[in-house]
């Protein structure tokens, strides 16, 4: 499995409910593109239009060798998922204000697959709290890793 892109940021800003799999519909510039590495989804989010889930503003570099035919960077491309996943995300943005974030673009043999996650977003007072873990796991590892070698 190539990873494509990846957004850390995800996981800073949102706590991570749940993971899909999805599909992306893509032209054939678009696909060349991301295979040269020339792909972003650190600005991309999900939206559902007319019973269809819509990924906006992933960008995807124009291919060089492209002629007139290229594609538009940060055109909205469709994600293909299961009629039922679908209904479960859209029900689930609407009744809990949740929000479906990209968090990495990887490629299945040929096939490129996008997983979103269903978030909820953090406060700032969560994100101070997980940094102060953070650290705190950090000093405990330092002690045991200073101990055990004086020992």
């Amino acid at each position: 499995m190539k990873i494509a892109a990846s957004n850390k940021k995800v996981g800073f800003d949102y706590f991570i409910l749940e993971r899909y799999e999805a599909g992306i519909k893509l032209t054939g510039t678009e696909i060349k593109s991301v295979r040269l590495g020339k792909c972003n989804i650190n600005d991309a989010y999900v939206l559902f239009k007319d019973q269809k889930v819509f990924l906006l503003n992933m960008h995807i570099a124009k291919y060089k060798e492209g002629n007139r035919f290229n594609h538009d960077e940060t055109r909205s491309r469709e994600l293909l998922l299961h009629q039922s996943e679908r209904i479960k995300l859209a029900t689930k943005v609407k009744l809990d204000g949740l929000a479906i974030i990209p968090t990495k673009a990887y490629f299945v043999g040929s096939l490129l697959k996008v997983e979103i996650a269903l978030c909820r977003g953090k406060k700032l007072t969560d994100k101070r709290q997980a940094l102060k873990e953070k650290d705190s796991k950090r000093t405990i590892e330092k002690v045991l890793k200073n101990s055990m070698r004086n020992s």
